[in-house]
């Protein structure tokens, strides 16, 4: 891995003191996340909302002269898209299903007893067509299939949603309900990842701009069981997946905050999503997570958002 780096020369994060409050308590008493009372899952303040706003319109500013076509979706898709999409092959421990009451008066009143007393009152829930959103781009490889064969010079799209994925945590970056703003090209090998390589220059003048540390680290997804220890490999090795880390739990576990992932023809295939000559397109994405980079902004700077450095405010603000 790249050594971490810092606009402002050797930036060392502070240690949180033994027994003392942790980042995450620091950030409720100073009411900019809100408990739920489930971990992973938090309320945002205006002012914690403010640097999102603020990040996605610098992120917007970086991919203007693209002119990607931008869509957005709500936060659940189709659960027959989700299956076809091969999610469950990798990520079954990840998985958020939306469930509903679809039962009679009968079935009511065992609900209404439930709660009353204490039990377990989802026997009476019955799985929908809708699954929680994964990632802000697997809604969109359907729509783009649907609408026949790309262009010649490919296309390029704007996300933006909140995703979904299990993984309890008390470590504030690991949110199980969290946005992630995404550039998605499609086309051939040579454009998918020349789009790619500039993102990766785009992301690291961003995040220096930002007055944050940095490395970029070849990466792998967090794959499910034995077989998924074998695609990570393999994701490692053909340098498939690259993250932008920024220290914000801890210099020694780095939080990845921007993502940079050359799919080749996984959603081509999946999806008959076809070049103009009628060849298996390519797709390659790079993700913003905009709760980490808030949170890592808030991790270096402080909890005070008129006390941060007026070169980072600018970024900012402008």
């Amino acid at each position: 891995m790249d050594s971490i780096s810092s606009p402002q020369g050797d930036l060392i994060l502070d240690e949180e003191p033994e027994g003392g409050p942790t980042f995450l308590d620091r950030l409720f008493d100073h009411g900019l996340l809100i408990r739920t009372g489930v971990d992973g899952l938090y309320g945002r303040s205006g002012a914690f909302e403010s640097v999102v706003d603020a990040l996605e319109r610098l992120i917007t500013r970086l991919g203007a002269a693209d002119h990607a076509e931008v869509m957005r979706f709500p936060p659940g898709m189709s659960r027959p898209a989700f299956e076809r999409s091969g999610y469950l092959k990798g990520f079954p421990n990840l998985a958020g299903t939306v469930h509903s009451f679809c039962g009679d008066a009968a079935g009511h009143a065992e609900i209404l007893a439930c709660v009353e007393e204490g039990r377990d009152w989802t026997g009476q829930q019955e799985a929908t067509d809708i699954v929680l959103t994964p990632a802000a781009c697997y809604p969109l490889y359907p729509a783009a299939a649907a609408r026949g064969p790309l262009p010649a010079g490919g296309r390029l799209f704007d996300l933006q949603s909140y995703c979904f994925r299990r993984e309890p945590s008390l470590e504030p970056t690991r949110m199980q309900l969290f946005r992630m703003r995404e550039y998605v090209r499609m086309g051939s090998p040579e454009q998918v990842l020349a789009f790619r390589e500039s993102w990766l220059a785009r992301g690291t003048d961003m995040i220096r701009d930002l007055g944050l540390p940095l490395a970029i680290d070849v990466a792998n997804d967090p794959f499910f069981g034995r077989a998924g220890r074998m695609l990570a490999n393999n994701q490692r090795a053909q340098g498939l997946k690259f993250e932008l880390n920024v220290p914000v739990n801890s210099v020694e576990k780095p939080t990845a905050c921007l993502s940079f992932n050359y799919h080749q023809d996984h959603f081509g295939s999946t999806w008959e999503l076809r070049q103009a000559d009628g060849s298996v397109a390519h797709t390659a994405c790079v993700g913003f997570g905009l709760e980490r980079i808030t949170l890592a902004l808030l991790r270096h700077h402080g909890l005070d958002l008129a006390a941060w450095p007026e070169a980072v405010r600018h970024t900012l603000w402008g």
